[in-house]
């Protein structure tokens, strides 16, 4: 961090109140890419005065929510403003994040759907009829309920989908007629003004939408702190979800925290499809995302022959620079994530564990790895690595299994490889998570599908439409009615 720039290097980086600014001098903050350190921008920090004016301004806005048409043309109109600078923006990621250039493509496009798919939802915002008269003495009574906005919403959003990641948060709450102010996370705040950009060019009025960076210490405090926020959407670890909640008290809170995906793979499984989705969700984006897979719960009959395909896919793999067409592993966000990965490993195999693939560092690359004698007390177990590691663990019953894949205190995203429909229901039935994905590895997400977790894995659902849910009231509206002179007995 640096408050040393002169204003003229500064990016315009904050959006208050429908005008971009390079800030009041509360300092900057250096954008540098994970790959080569380059610096891509500076961007402004956000003082409490400018905090404070852009809550001020979201619950002014909140007072008059934009009708649903204008929410489907500014949302519809955004998703054509990224698609057609889909490259740009997946080349923005990639910078900012050291997400392989494939893979940031596939998140624009999936941006591009989810803010399609915020703006149809806005048009489908509706209540129910209430059957008072189903109720003795309430026969002369009417009555429905209406989906309102419940207010003004808080979004703060992680490194890991910096711009798909937002797309859950903010399309969402305007969709659902909430003003909100986002805060991305420090070290990918490109892709959130670019999508700011695009949905004020695509005709977002002022005060609907606000962007204020900064560290979580002082600016996510902040917001924290402030009582006219209705709801709160959060995305990260369990230690900061668990602040927030005893922070904001009894206002709504969506939060989507940790996970260690378990990946059940049972006798009868197809290995090679089963070994193939696994190395794909345990090392796309260097295992940083929530519901990479970090856990393949194997079979002891078939333990020997996954392993070995796995350590062929992994073999496959490309390590190194995310710009180019062809990688399919960067770098990790910064020098201390992979420090930890690097420790975690070590720390496994200093308790029985073998390394069978990877394990290697250099700066911020880390090998994809691949561990097994992995016993489930152990941490590379039951907390989250995230970080390009898979744990393999065997288990002879399949309750063993499910006990297995239970024994960790997060409850996210889970898969199951099988060939027989009743496994996969017994399985299905009995792993303690938010979503178990049959014959996909435990990575696989689409837009519309509810997406959230149990146990320290967070509270609340995104996907679509279940996000705007969260983002609505149900208030009911009840009339006594009398019968009318002249209308007979």
């Amino acid at each position: 961090m640096s408050d040393t720039t002169t204003a003229a290097e500064i990016r315009p980086g904050l959006y208050i109140d429908g005008e971009w600014s390079t800030g009041s001098g509360a300092g900057t903050e250096e954008v540098r890419s994970p790959w080569d350190g380059e610096l891509l921008a500076t961007v402004p920090i956000a003082s409490a005065a400018e905090v404070d004016r852009a809550v001020a301004a979201a619950a002014r806005a909140a007072r008059e929510p934009l009708p649903p048409y204008r929410r489907f043309e500014v949302l519809s109109g955004a998703a054509a403003i990224i698609e057609a600078r889909a490259e740009e923006f997946a080349r923005t990621i990639v910078a900012e994040s050291g997400k392989p250039l494939r893979d940031a493509r596939g998140e624009v496009t999936r941006a591009v759907q989810t803010l399609r798919l915020c703006g149809e939802e806005a048009k489908r915002l509706v209540g129910e009829t209430v059957p008072f008269d189903a109720t003795p003495g309430a026969e002369s009574k009417v009555g429905f309920t209406l989906a309102v906005p419940t207010g003004p919403v808080c979004a703060i959003t992680p490194f890991n989908a910096p711009l798909n990641q937002i797309n859950h948060k903010v399309p969402t709450a305007i969709a659902a007629g909430c003003p909100a102010v986002l805060k991305p996370a420090e070290a990918t705040p490109l892709s959130a003004i670019a999508l700011v950009e695009a949905l004020v060019e695509a005709g977002l009025p002022a005060g609907y939408l606000h962007l204020v960076l900064g560290p979580g210490e002082t600016v996510g405090e902040q917001l924290l702190q402030d009582e006219r926020f209705a709801a709160y959407s959060f995305t990260g670890s369990v230690a900061v979800g668990r602040h927030i909640r005893r922070t904001v008290g009894l206002r709504k809170t969506l939060l989507e925290l940790g996970n260690s995906a378990a990946n059940v793979v049972h006798v009868d499984a197809d290995l090679p499809r089963a070994a193939t989705a696994i190395a794909r969700s345990a090392f796309a984006f260097s295992g940083q995302l929530c519901i990479s897979a970090q856990r393949a719960i194997v079979h002891a009959d078939v333990a020997a022959e996954f392993v070995g395909l796995l350590a062929e896919r992994v073999g496959e793999l490309r390590v190194g620079d995310p710009a180019l067409e062809d990688t399919d592993v960067g770098p990790m966000i910064d020098d201390g994530a992979a420090a930890r990965a690097e420790e975690a490993v070590a720390r496994a195999v200093r308790e029985g564990a073998t390394l069978v693939a990877g394990g290697g560092r250099d700066g911020r690359l880390f090998q994809p790895t691949v561990l097994t004698g992995v016993g489930p007390e152990m941490g590379i177990a039951c907390e989250e690595a995230f970080a390009p590691v898979l744990a393999v663990m065997t288990y002879s019953t399949l309750e063993e299994a499910v006990e297995i894949a239970n024994a960790t205190r997060y409850g996210l995203q889970a898969a199951v490889f099988t060939e027989t429909i009743d496994v996969a229901f017994h399985l299905a039935a009995r792993i303690v998570v938010g979503g178990v994905m049959v014959n996909e590895g435990s990575q696989f997400r689409i837009d519309q599908m509810p997406f959230g977790g149990v146990k320290d894995s967070g509270v609340g659902r995104e996907g679509v439409r279940y996000a705007i849910e969260e983002f609505t009231d149900q208030r009911l509206v009840a009339f006594d009615l009398r019968r009318p002179a002249g209308a007979g007995a």
